[in-house]
């Protein structure tokens, strides 16, 4: 969408501030602009491996969103961007662009830093290199509500805005926020762009705010995440959990369920009456029976394709060893245990999303992770279940919620604020 005579001949440069970035919970002033973080500080401190600290560095969800009349749009950029020792090259990271909610443009951006990972050991290295542009020209010059999804898989430092004509934040009033916890599917792990992931394209359709924390590998049940969870504002929630417990091999049936009441019973603390949607895994053919670990298929990374593949021993559930089967059934249990005084908890069955025919159809490419166009299918079947006229998320359901968050946790927040200012120096 570029073309060297659109080049903005007198640019309104805007500083990128927190009043137009959607989906992070964190701004991190660095020495090249603001990288937005999926994590606040505390919740990162508690918890310092570098997976993590790349995922939720990686901006599934986050956007710019503003008004302006400009019809030229400048985006700088520092991306960094995966390799993988052996596999085919990633496909560079698409900045959606929306105007007043429709698809307008995408662009990618050039140069930045690449982090190489060896797969086999875990090992990273990283090589700098210079920021780019992102550019967006001949859009109508009428007052617009602009939106730039950033990519899902490249983390990225925010350098500069500028446009050919002057930029305002948006309102969001009236919208509900929907905040959402889950693995790699839920980061957007192989979805065509930002704006398409299955959580992007369910939010899209109900008309909601999204905040994403789908993080890559990490959907373990962690203390810290629930207590962002706890400590983030919203009108609807939801955590699906499931496949990343079995692909890492984390934890055994005894540990299981202690640990998913006290996951819900933190988030619990913060939201009371929020609607809270569990959901369990969808299908997975390598670890329905089968327990994890995950590994890579040699074999098949030789011949340049990724693909997964269930190390462990089915025998071994006798012994505690999860599945996804074992997971659904013990989510369905505790959920409906737990409903019983919480009728705001609600299940769904991830094979809904994506099922047994499904996988006929559109198969697992790697074995772990959807395609693009399952993506889409599951946004579309979420949003058709989660936010319809009697579904968990169906409109009205929030009204006691936004007053309860308010009236019962706004001096306890105020609290821990404080506290954790003190504690990180005010980061």
């Amino acid at each position: 969408m570029s073309h060297e005579s659109d080049r903005i001949a007198t640019p309104v440069d805007t500083p990128i501030t927190a009043d137009l970035v959607r989906g992070a919970l964190d701004l991190e002033r660095t020495e090249h602009g603001l990288l937005p973080h999926r994590l606040p500080a505390r919740a990162r401190a508690q918890f310092t491996d570098g997976d993590l600290a790349t995922v939720e560095t990686q901006p599934s969800g986050v956007r710019l969103v503003f008004r302006t009349r400009a019809t030229v749009i400048e985006l700088d950029a520092l991306r960094t961007k995966m390799a993988y020792d052996g596999a085919p090259p990633r496909p560079d990271g698409l900045y959606d662009l929306l105007i007043d909610g429709l698809p307008a443009g995408q662009a990618t951006v050039g140069g930045g830093n690449v982090l190489q990972v060896d797969m086999a050991t875990g090992a990273t290295e990283t090589r700098p290199g210079p920021p780019g542009t992102v550019r967006f020209c001949g859009l109508p010059g009428r007052a617009k509500d602009v939106e730039i999804w950033l990519p899902y898989n490249e983390i990225t430092q925010l350098v500069a805005l500028r446009t050919d004509a002057p930029v305002e934040p948006r309102s969001d009033a009236g919208r509900r926020r929907w905040l959402h916890h889950g693995s790699s599917i839920s980061h957007g792990s192989d979805a065509a762009s930002p704006s398409t992931t299955w959580p992007a394209t369910a939010a899209g359709l109900a008309g909601v705010e999204l905040t994403n924390l789908g993080l890559s590998g990490n959907a373990l049940l962690d203390p810290f995440v629930a207590r962002v969870l706890r400590d983030t504002p919203a009108d609807l929630i939801s955590v699906k959990i499931g496949i990343n417990l079995v692909n890492r091999d984390l934890m055994r049936l005894r540990a299981f369920g202690p640990a998913l009441h006290g996951f819900l019973d933190t988030v619990r603390e913060g939201h009371p009456v929020t609607p809270l949607l569990v959901l369990s895994p969808i299908l997975c053919p390598i670890h329905e029976d089968t327990p994890g670990p995950s590994a890579p298929d040699f074999g098949e990374l030789a011949e340049g394709r990724l693909r997964f593949r269930a190390a462990g021993d089915p025998a071994e559930r006798a012994f505690g060893k999860l599945t996804l089967g074992v997971i659904r059934e013990e989510l369905a249990r505790i959920v409906r245990q737990r409903a019983a005084d919480d009728p705001n908890l609600h299940l769904l069955d991830g094979r809904a999303l994506y099922g047994e025919r499904d996988t006929a159809e559109l198969p697992l490419p790697d074995a772990l992770h959807p395609d693009a166009a399952t993506h889409r299918r599951m946004g579309e079947r979420f949003a058709a279940l989660a936010f319809a006229s009697d579904g968990p998320f169906a409109a009205g359901t929030d009204s006691p919620q936004t007053a309860a968050w308010t009236a019962a946790t706004a001096l306890r927040a105020a609290t821990r604020i404080g506290s954790q200012t003190g504690e990180n120096g005010g980061a």
